[in-house]
């Protein structure tokens, strides 16, 4: 399983600088993590102009997008950013792309939520296409598009799609390379997310299904502080209906629950029963005290060197 790491978009407390954010990239490339994922928040900087800043100052890692919400931009325009930011980085780019969630788009972008997963199945129809430098000519009930991309030197960046239900994991499976999913702990994956974007996959004729499982991670010798840490900081996903969904699947009560917390050999063992789900990468929220979170990237960068089962 592959390794790698959410970018924290806060520096003790307060939103990070871009210069900031960068140098925390620049960190994990030295030591040797295989992915940087950026969140495109409703607040702060773009994450594909980040992403393009940021892999021209820093080599030999890949950087992806998690996630993009589509509302946000018309196919083309997403189409002739990923390219131009996939041309600037020298082809490192995976493009996450989601719905984001009801209230967001409803209340914050003050567009309708209406027919979500129609709407991706559209946009894909067209994102898709122009990536590979094909022409679209597409019309259909939410889009309408006629274009062709001419950027030079552009390869199609890898797309997976953020799902976590049947449909959205089926669409993801046929038509892109993969999923990212967060909150999703393993048994969900092994019973739900890997069985059926696999199988949609396999119905498709494309490769085996990236599943790039995002969680947080803490190694610490105080696990009730940690688990107590986690269910502050990420309360609010235990309250949005799409992430409430995969923790009642998984039994779990809040998000710490599916959390990774622990020694290094208790973490370790999680990794694997993640990476046994049908995990292919992992993109890891890093959290804990001041002397958990040096810790954990430790670890963390023990499993990169050593492989699946890492020395501890």
């Amino acid at each position: 399983m592959r390794i790698g790491i959410n970018v924290n978009p806060s520096n003790r407390g307060q939103p990070a600088t871009l210069d900031e954010l960068i140098e925390q990239v620049a960190g994990y490339a030295r030591r040797g993590f295989q992915l940087a994922a950026f969140a495109n928040l409703t607040s702060g900087y773009d994450a594909l102009t980040t992403i393009a800043l940021t892999g021209r100052v820093v080599p030999d890692i890949e950087l992806a997008t998690s996630v993009v919400p589509v509302y946000t931009r018309h196919p083309l325009a997403m189409a002739q950013q990923a390219l131009t930011t996939q041309v600037a980085i020298g082809g490192r780019l995976t493009l996450g792309l989601g719905l984001s969630h009801r209230p967001v788009v409803e209340n914050t972008y003050g567009m309708s939520f209406e027919r979500p997963v129609e709407y991706i199945r559209e946009y894909l129809a067209i994102l898709q296409p122009l990536l590979h430098g094909e022409a679209v000519a597409f019309a259909g009930r939410r889009f309408k598009s006629q274009a062709q991309m001419n950027v030079p030197a552009a390869s199609s960046p890898s797309v997976v799609l953020a799902a976590l239900g049947e449909r959205m994991l089926r669409l993801a499976g046929d038509q892109t390379d993969g999923t990212a999913t967060w909150m999703v702990g393993p048994k969900t994956l092994a019973a739900h997310v890997t069985p059926i974007i696999s199988e949609a996959a396999s119905k498709a004729g494309r490769p085996s299904p990236r599943i790039i499982v995002g969680l947080p991670v803490c190694v610490t010798s105080d696990v009730e502080a940690a688990r107590a840490r986690a269910a502050r900081n990420f309360e609010i996903y235990g309250r949005l209906p799409s992430y409430r969904a995969m923790l009642d699947r998984e039994g779990a009560a809040s998000p710490a629950d599916v959390a990774l917390i622990g020694s290094e050999s208790e973490v370790e063992q999680q990794l694997d029963e993640i990476e046994d789900a049908g995990g292919t990468e992992l993109a890891a929220s890093v959290f804990g005290s001041a002397e958990d979170h040096p810790r954990t990237l430790e670890f963390l960068q023990s499993r990169v060197s050593h492989g699946r089962r890492a020395a501890v």
